[in-house]
């Protein structure tokens, strides 16, 4: 044989060595400590392997509460510094749609000046509603409303998948349904109840100051009278709406512009809410998680203790100096999700912009673990609405190995079909066409873990519909050899000439295919796009297992030449 020939044959063996060598973890279900050189095993979906699945709706209403309460915040910022002295008044939430806040102003002639000042920096996310002497009541603007609905949507979705992301989960899928709802399958996914935080946490960083003026047996004090009345935390009931429900009821009691919330004592076996500590903070505060730069885990090394510790931008960095010199001796709660996780007193004015979160007492790897996953999430972004588990679904993997079993069989019988047609119809040829039909298979399963893509059902129809464009590959190759044969050429002239007249048709073909293969995997979401991976990747084996792996082995059956007749 040609050296040419021996090259393209080295390349073909060097290549059935890698994907069988890749392919066998996979087939074997060889363990991570195994000797074996490869341990990366074909990725299985949802549907193959089990996880789990959820839907999450969005809690819109508590968006806009959200919203007008930081904004108005923010206008009372804006108004002293342009000399215009105020105080927050009460939360009006009669409808829910559209809560509005006032502005109680120190001078009932400021009024003029302070609507022209709001109006120029928060023309478009307020709407003023309500104009009296003294006082100024706003409301969220129409189309801020509008946008803040469209862009929850999407904006959860991509802090979900970079929060999965960070959590090790391959291929998981995250779609929107309808206006308010999103799913979220996770394959493969073992510990459900961590999956359901670091989805599920808003991540909604505060510094909120403390009010110490109000002694802690009149806070309990309160929250007995709230007990009493039937409002208390109640296991599987949301802690925000259990914090919500309170300061609701305590309306009169809690000193206005401020709110009760608390820091949790976690049973860390049974999750479960064992000790519950009351702060009495401000109700809105001027620095968020919105100006946070980085969080990473640190240790204490006096206290050999893990913390979070936090860098803001620099605008986040300017505001948290200002509230923090002009606070000097109050404590400054660190409030995330309502949760106060620490609330230290503030001994100086804090310049360069750092801080940090302490996580309490426990077990050393736990403590780090919550550490570890608190920074995840606020690194990965805080949601911009609270997510409600409107439904839960742990897939098994019973349904995963039905699924298996049955494309198995079926995928044999089509295979059995397909060879025997092959190997009846175009004889010693045909089993040269089912080699490379099986070469294919390999190439395309060892590729799909190469690129860490996920298997599927949708992907396995991927596979089916391979094997079939490699058929026919086969057939336009062989019926152009037929052609030659009976125009009298020689074996070995018949075979080059023929693959060399149908390279051209099943490129064409192939990459027609490929093109409604990219539509697919840009436009598609979750299975769709595992199909059209498979299929891409199906295309790039097949064209290379058709024309040069078959033209390899005609190759060497024809020989040199001498060759008078080939069975095909």
């Amino acid at each position: 044989m040609a050296r040419g020939w021996w090259f393209r044959f080295s390349l073909l063996m060097v290549l059935v060595v890698w994907a069988l060598m890749s392919v066998t973890p996979s087939f074997f279900n060889l363990k991570e400590t195994s000797a074996f050189p490869l341990k990366t095993k074909i990725n299985l979906g949802l549907d193959l392997q089990g996880g789990l699945y959820m839907v999450l709706g969005i809690d819109f209403n508590k968006v806009y509460r959200d919203e007008i309460v930081s904004y108005v915040k923010k206008a009372q910022g804006t108004l002293k510094e342009a000399g215009i002295e105020s105080s927050i008044g009460d939360l009006d939430v009669a409808d829910v749609k559209d809560p509005q806040n006032t502005l109680i102003l120190a001078k009932n002639t400021d009024n003029e000046a302070a609507v022209a000042k709001l109006r120029d920096f928060y023309n478009y996310p307020l709407r003023l509603t309500k104009d009296e002497p003294g006082k100024l009541t706003y409301g969220l603007g129409r189309d801020f409303t509008r946008e803040i609905e469209a862009t929850a949507l999407s904006k959860s979705i991509e802090v979900i998948r970079n929060r999965i992301d960070e959590f090790g989960v391959t291929e998981p899928e995250i779609v929107s349904q309808g206006t308010d709802r999103i799913v979220v399958q996770l394959p493969g996914v073992k510990d459900i109840s961590r999956a359901k935080d670091l989805i599920g946490k808003t991540a909604k960083l505060e510094f909120k100051f403390v009010n110490d003026a109000i002694a802690p047996n009149a806070l309990n004090e309160w929250l007995d009278k709230a007990q009493k009345a039937g409002h208390e935390y109640k296991k599987g009931e949301r802690f925000s709406d259990y914090v919500r429900d309170v300061n609701a009821f305590l309306v009169n009691d809690v000193p206005k512009g401020y709110e009760i919330t608390f820091s949790k004592e976690m049973n860390k076996v049974t999750n479960e809410i064992t000790k519950l500590d009351p702060y009495l903070v401000e109700a809105a505060t001027s620095l968020t998680g919105e100006e946070l730069q980085e969080a990473t885990v640190r240790i204490d090394q006096e206290q050999n203790r893990p913390y979070v510790s936090l860098e803001f931008k620099p605008n986040g960095a300017k505001i948290f100096e200002q509230i923090t010199g002009a606070n000097i001796g109050k404590r400054l709660a660190i409030v995330l999700d309502g949760n106060v996780y620490s609330a230290p007193v503030v001994q100086g004015k804090i310049a360069g912009g750092s801080a940090q979160i302490t996580l309490g007492n426990g077990d050393y790897n736990a403590v780090m673990s919550e550490a570890r996953d608190l920074a995840l999430v606020l690194r990965a972004g805080a949601l911009p609405v609270e997510l409600i588990f409107e439904e839960q679904r742990v897939v098994g993997p019973s349904l995963g190995a039905d699924a298996i079993d049955k494309a198995q069989l079926a995928s044999i019988v089509g295979s059995l079909l397909v060879f025997a047609f092959m190997l009846i119809y175009y004889k010693l040829s045909g089993f040269i066409a089912c080699i490379t039909i099986l070469v294919n298979v390999l190439f395309t399963l060892a590729c799909l873990i190469l690129v860490g893509a996920t298997l599927s059902l949708p992907g396995i129809a991927g596979i089916a519909l391979t094997v079939g464009m490699a058929v026919d590959g086969n057939i336009l190759i062989y019926e152009r050899i037929r052609e030659e044969l009976r125009a009298g050429a020689f074996p070995f002239e018949a075979v080059r000439t023929g693959f060399d007249k149908a390279f051209w048709t099943i490129l064409d073909a192939n990459i027609t295919t490929a093109l409604a293969g990219l539509c697919l995997l840009n436009f598609g979401t979750g299975p769709v796009r595992g199909f059209a991976v498979t299929l891409l990747i199906g295309i790039s084996t097949t064209v290379y297992t058709s024309y040069f792996v078959s033209k390899v082995l005609f190759e060497w059956y024809v020989g040199k030449g001498d060759k008078k007749t080939i069975s095909i």
